[in-house]
């Protein structure tokens, strides 16, 4: 090859490299259009899809000063909130009854006036309550109903309440003001404490029953990833009285022993009657726990591109992509949701969203062996995080924010904590090579839309995809990842998890995911069906006297809800799908499979006081006839008093 060549070519490679970084750094991050949708996916004018959309900044503050204008009460703000004040803890868009969206959507009615929800802790009443009011129309809110009693069948007590952030704030400011204070040699010297170098981490739930608000919080090395730096020290806060005055520690638990509290903690240090572990000064990048990169940096990882463009449009709160079209939404409690899933313009589904994650811990600490973390009370949605482009979505991802009201009385933007992109999956959608009788080749590209958030809630990362596939197929799709809890190794730590340090277990947990999952195949009069394998003995019809053990296709209709609840280790039928209540040219029923891809076992015995609060973690599948009143299957509330849960 002639060095002029050679040249060419090598300006030609650099101009096509310099094109595409161009692409990557001038692409919009904001919703954009795209050219050469279907027929079926052209949008409506009247934007029917906003009937589902989350409250927007304006609204959130209309609805604030309604609040503040028409309950006859003070409201404090929810960050400063002290327990026996009220406050708005948090915000969401009321999404109307299916029968009036329908109506709306399908057949011409009126569009279903606009609503919030807002949820108020009442703690300067003689009753002190959590109240949920539906508040509306929007915009220009003029009334307001208390759908408590409504929702739950009576009042929600008090203790049930989900801790604020600033709850969490007095709790540490009372360990650091009294408790820390009243054992000054042990925290000096074993502990090391300077006011600062100490993190905190509560359990849940809080008691052992109705009416307690007792927590455990474990002591870790305030550093980066400190959820595996425990100290071994642990502080039993009792802090139902809504006198903050009146909270006190109940028990100390430090290396294997309990104690009364700090003081007798304290003395049996300096009279040398316990056994003391120092751990070693970890460095504020938390050394083994950091997230900066041990291996050198490597080559740089392949890309995706679109040559004409993405294939997919986000307009407000609806996404088309190829044969499909979805609105999506955030609730402040329960994550990323779906509505009116169509395809090929027939809706799917009405709705699918995140009910609960659920982690059932073991440890020989106090606070791991009591934990279960019921996260939807954290809230999924408030704690949605931002994505960075390149590592938690594809450069040339779609990024979303969106708006959330909790802790405050101001919404809260939350930059680019969704993300959009359509995805080469690297495997073909069909494909056959022939190579008897005829040669040929036929195949398809297999890409499918992903739409992700991911929620920090606390030392877990989870990443919620759901994902659209070429073929009609909806995948819903979570990873944990962040870092895990841990909890301070000692005595016979080894029979709950695993050494991850010197000092540190990774404890034994487990991980339950729940979905809602409205299906409405081509109309809302779907059946159940269980399609299964049976081999029956056949005579071979060319060989009287020989058998055959011949495969045979089973089907049943499963019409009441015992037949469609399958508990954990019950034998599931192998095809189970929701039928139309119509039929294809060849005369079957048309259809969507449902399919488990995973389970994470057993949830917590039955017995357990606390299991009906997650009742729903018995069955792998549980099919019930959709009504109105029953909108969730758990709640918020059921992570403070598991004991009577609020929604079982």
């Amino acid at each position: 090859m002639s060095l002029k060549t050679m040249l060419i070519l090598l300006g030609l490679a650099l101009a096509t490299i310099f094109a595409l970084v161009c692409v990557l750094l001038t692409r919009e991050r904001s919703p954009r259009s795209c050219q050469h949708l279907p027929p079926e996916q052209e949008e409506t004018e009247d934007g029917q899809s906003l009937v589902f959309a989350d409250l927007t900044a304006e609204e959130m503050s209309q609805v604030v000063r309604y609040l503040q204008g028409h309950l006859g009460v003070p409201l404090v703000e929810a960050s400063r909130a002290k327990p026996s004040e009220n406050c708005i803890a948090w915000l969401d868009v009321q999404v109307p009854a299916k029968a009036e969206v329908l109506r709306f959507l399908d057949s011409g009615g009126a569009r279903p006036p606009r609503e919030a929800l807002a949820v108020l802790y009442f703690g300067k009443q003689p009753e002190p309550n959590i109240t949920e009011l539906v508040v509306g129309p929007l915009p220009g809110p003029a009334y307001h109903r208390d759908v408590t009693v409504r929702k739950y069948g009576g009042k929600v007590p008090y203790h049930r309440r989900p801790t604020l952030a600033v709850e969490y704030k007095q709790i540490g400011g009372f360990l650091k003001s009294q408790v820390f204070p009243s054992a000054p040699a042990f925290m000096q010297q074993v502990m090391e404490y300077d006011g600062a170098n100490l993190a905190t981490v509560t359990a849940a739930p809080r008691g052992f029953q109705s009416g307690d608000r007792v927590t455990w919080f474990v002591l870790f090395q305030n550093v980066s990833g400190f959820f595996l730096h425990p100290v071994g020290l642990e502080v039993l806060v009792d802090h139902s009285s809504l006198d903050m005055a009146e909270w006190a520690v109940s028990r100390v638990f430090y290396n294997g022993q309990y104690y009364r509290d700090m003081v007798q903690l304290e003395s049996a240090y300096v009279q040398g009657r316990i056994s003391v572990e120092k751990v070693r000064k970890a460095p504020r990048d938390g050394d083994f726990s950091s997230m900066k990169p041990r291996a050198p940096a490597a080559a740089p990882f392949p890309l995706q591109f679109e040559p004409q463009g993405p294939r997919y449009r986000v307009r407000n709160n609806q996404v088309l992509f190829q044969g499909w079209s979805f609105a999506f939404g955030m609730s402040v409690s329960r994550g990323l949701r779906l509505f009116d899933i169509r395809h090929k313009g027939e809706r799917v589904a009405y709705e699918i969203s995140v009910q609960e994650a659920l982690s059932v811990y073991g440890s020989n600490c106090p606070a791991g062996m009591s934990t279960r973390y019921m996260d939807g009370s954290f809230g999924l949605g408030r704690y949605a995080s931002p994505l960075v482009p390149g590592v938690d979505c594809p450069y040339l991802a779609t990024f979303v924010d969106t708006l959330s009201l909790s802790d405050s009385l101001r919404p809260k933007k939350r930059k680019a904590s969704l993300c959009i992109f359509e995805h080469n999956l690297g495997s073909p959608l069909r494909r056959h090579y022939s190579n008897l009788q005829s040669l040929y080749y036929g195949g398809l590209v297999n890409s499918a839309l992903v739409l992700r958030s991911i929620a920090t809630v606390g030392n877990y990362d989870y990443v919620w995809d759901f994902i659209f596939y070429q073929n009609g197929a909806l995948e819903g799709k979570v990873q944990a990842t962040g870092y895990p809890n841990s909890s301070f190794l000692h005595g016979d730590g080894l029979r709950y998890g695993n050494r991850l340090w010197e000092h540190t277990l990774g404890t034994i947990h487990t991980h339950f995911v729940n979905y809602k999952v409205d299906l409405d195949v081509a109309g809302v009069k779907n059946s159940l069906m269980a399609h299964d394998m049976v081999f029956e003995m056949a005579q071979a019809p060319w060989s009287p006297e020989q058998q055959i053990e011949r495969p045979r296709l089973t089907k049943r209709v499963l019409d009441t809800e015992d037949q469609a609840a399958f508990l954990l280790h019950s034998k599931m039928p192998r095809y189970i799908y929701f039928a139309a209540n119509s039929k294809n040219k060849w005369g079957h029923q048309r259809g969507y499979r449902i399919q488990i891809s995973s389970s994470a076992g057993e949830h917590i015995p039955e017995a357990s006081s606390m299991e009906r609060a997650i009742s729903w973690a018995r069955y792998q599948l549980a099919v019930t006839r959709r009504k109105e009143e029953e909108p969730t299957s758990t709640s918020i509330y059921n992570q403070n008093d598991p004991w009577t849960p609020t929604v079982a």
